[in-house]
């Protein structure tokens, strides 16, 4: 066995073993489930993290079993969030994982410094960073109140798909809305055919199931669309309605991340893209 391997195998089961003690002192009422007159497990059982965590118990099983799985980071977000880790257990929860924290306040890969003032130098052109699941990773400050205050989301809600089919100041903001969610939902459909298998794409998925009526109905159309450039329309509450150019430019591979921009396409766009940005405050 070589070294590398060694390592590995090592990892594996010290991530195991954490993951054991961190789920053992945990009590059921401390995550808001009810303890049961039968429990003999301390702290919570797997099925209890699986689902805290929104993903399989067989494959959490196999987690706790050291097998040789891959470990996405958005679940090992969603099982430091749901085994209740501090800061320190966190990024120790990380390392053994072999993977990057992308937590707040911690730089992440994809968003270096020069994208950053990149995409400042756009403004007032609204732009931002998405990767392959149509999260948001970055953005300017014209993007950023371009729908909705995106400052103002939660950072899991920071995601196109979202507050597309939830968020009613984004989806007022939506020139030909009907239209526009039926393409997003190819186009999300036809991107995670890639990623059948990846709990963060699993849980969005289920995430926009229950919360949404109107995307279960288009999901089952199974319609696919590619991602690509077009004009859009949006209608923001500050300034009217703004004709914009969509454009991607790829930051990878094609299902990776992408720099996305909006150039207006006549002057009545560019001069109320300008008027919002002049409205926005100033960045810190």
């Amino acid at each position: 066995m070589t070294t590398a391997v060694q390592e590995t195998d090592i990892r594996r089961h010290e991530l195991a073993a954490f993951l054991r003690s961190r789920r053992e002192r945990i009590m059921p009422e401390q995550v808001g489930l009810a303890r049961g007159s039968r429990r003999r497990t301390p702290g919570l059982r797997r099925e209890e993290v699986a689902q805290l965590s929104a993903v399989g118990v067989t494959w959490y099983t196999w987690l706790e079993q050291a097998r040789p799985i891959q470990v996405s980071v958005q679940v090992l977000e969603a099982l430091a969030r749901a085994l209740l880790l501090d800061r320190s257990e966190r990024a120790h929860l990380f390392a053994l994982a072999g993977a990057v924290d992308p937590a707040p306040g911690t730089p992440c890969p994809t968003v270096t410094p020069a994208l950053r003032r990149m995409l400042e130098r756009l403004e007032p052109y609204p732009a931002c960073v998405q990767n392959g699941r149509y999260d948001i990773l970055a953005y300017n400050r014209t993007y950023g109140h371009l729908m909705c205050d995106l400052d103002a989301l939660a950072p899991e809600d920071r995601n196109c798909m979202w507050p597309a089919f939830t968020n009613e100041e984004w989806r007022a903001a939506l020139g030909n809305r009907d239209e526009t969610i039926r393409v997003m939902a190819a186009k999300f459909r036809a991107a995670m055919a890639e990623h059948l298998a990846e709990p963060a794409w699993k849980t969005l998925l289920g995430r926009l199931r229950s919360a949404s009526s109107e995307f279960r109905e288009i999901w089952e159309r199974h319609e696919v669309v590619a991602v690509g450039d077009k004009t859009k329309r949006f209608v923001n509450a500050r300034v009217g309605q703004l004709n914009l150019e969509h454009t991607n430019l790829w930051l990878g591979p094609s299902s990776g991340p992408r720099l996305v921009s909006y150039v207006p396409v006549d002057d009545e766009s560019r001069a109320r893209l300008e008027r919002l940005h002049d409205l926005m405050p100033a960045a810190v």
